[in-house]
């Protein structure tokens, strides 16, 4: 890749972004600033974070001495993010927007107006590496195994990971807010986002209870004692142990509760006190169709695979794969595999690609949906 070439940075406000566009600066790239408005709607002053999040990435830029542009992709995130993630709940499943707004937003709608600005790349502060390669792209992992972000990119093209940077691959996030302080950026000590891709930290029971209705039920144990109520089965998640809000039962110990399974056609949740209860156990599971970044890998072949952001990377192979989708058995079985999630492939550092989780085996039955 040529230095002095146009490279349009991801800029939101937060301190990650602003130090990859400080580190493409120093490789002599010619620097410009994004930022992206992705939701409105937003009556709460409470949550209407946006406007801060463009002033601070303005004081970025200014100091920085960089251009800065300003795009509204909402249209587009409601179209393409929020109602599937609705549409996943709905179905009581646990969907993760993340994957999903990377692949439609911040590596598409991004990426063509970047496009549009005349640049040949663009660049984000994902924690993650890419190779290019003559004729393909590879996405790796992170140097900070703790801040690698590949299982929120596996649904990535080549198409959209051939012009993709990604500078602060090779540092750990303590040397980011190091040199953010070194370069006298206003957001060196500002708090890491979180909550929902572009939405935000919100009373997420509140935030969702404004789109679906969540009809309430009965918590059973697994042979069928009830033990409490529900306020809908999509505010739960498999493995969950707070919220819950069971306690004092004649004739069970004092001991915390967990989410064990969800039985859809009764709108039942399925509790129990073991934490490693056996159907929150899987030796194996099913996935929709998969998505590989470049090439899938062979029957059998020895593979690595997360279930969830930050979670070790497990030992694994893909049993049976076409169009529909794939039989991953694990060397070990792994807790909470949970629906709607997805589930992310790795060959030693490079991330092949992944899938959303369709089925689950457990230890008590099989499949669970």
């Amino acid at each position: 890749m040529s230095r002095g070439e146009r490279v349009i940075v991801g800029l939101s406000g937060g301190v990650d972004s602003a130090v990859a566009a400080s580190r493409l600066l120093e490789a002599g790239y010619r620097v410009e600033g994004l930022f992206m408005k992705n939701w409105e709607d937003d009556d709460d002053a409470e949550y209407c974070a946006a406007e801060a999040d463009y002033a601070m990435a303005r004081e970025v830029a200014d100091c920085l001495e960089i251009p800065l542009h300003k795009a509204n992709f909402a249209e587009d995130y409601r179209q393409r993010v929020f109602a599937q993630f609705l549409h996943e709940y709905e179905a009581g499943r646990t969907p993760n927007p993340d994957i999903l707004c990377n692949r439609e937003i911040k590596f598409r709608s991004f990426l063509d107006h970047a496009r549009d600005l005349g640049a040949r790349w663009i660049a984000t502060g994902h924690y993650a590496r890419v190779r290019h390669h003559a004729d393909y792209s590879e996405l790796c992992t992170a140097a900070d195994t703790n801040k690698d972000q590949t299982y929120f990119l596996h649904t990535l093209t080549q198409e959209q990971l051939r012009p993709a940077l990604f500078p602060l691959g090779d540092i750990p996030k303590e040397q980011v807010r190091e040199r953010a302080r070194e370069l006298g950026l206003p957001n060196h000590a500002r708090k890491d986002s979180t909550g929902i891709c572009f939405i935000g930290e919100r009373r997420f029971r509140d935030f969702l209870a404004q789109y679906l209705k969540a009809p309430e039920g009965e918590m059973r144990t697994p042979d069928g004692r009830v033990v409490g109520r529900h306020q809908g089965l999509m505010f739960y998640t498999l493995g969950q142990r707070q919220g819950l809000g069971i306690g004092g039962i004649d004739g069970f110990a004092e001991a915390p509760w967990y989410v064990v399974d969800k039985d859809l056609p009764g709108n039942a949740l399925v509790v129990a006190q073991d934490p490693q209860h056996p159907l929150l156990m899987s030796p194996s599971l099913t996935t929709e169709p998969v998505h590989w970044i470049h090439g899938a890998p062979g029957l059998d072949e020895p593979l690595q695979a997360r279930l969830r952001h930050r979670q070790p990377l497990q030992d694994c192979r893909i049993q049976a794969l076409d169009a529909a989708g794939a039989t991953v058995v694990f060397d070990i079985q792994q807790r909470a595999a949970t629906p709607g999630q997805s589930i992310a492939f790795y060959r030693g550092d490079v991330c092949l690609g992944g899938a959303v989780i369709a089925t689950r085996t457990t230890g008590q039955s099989s499949p669970h949906p």
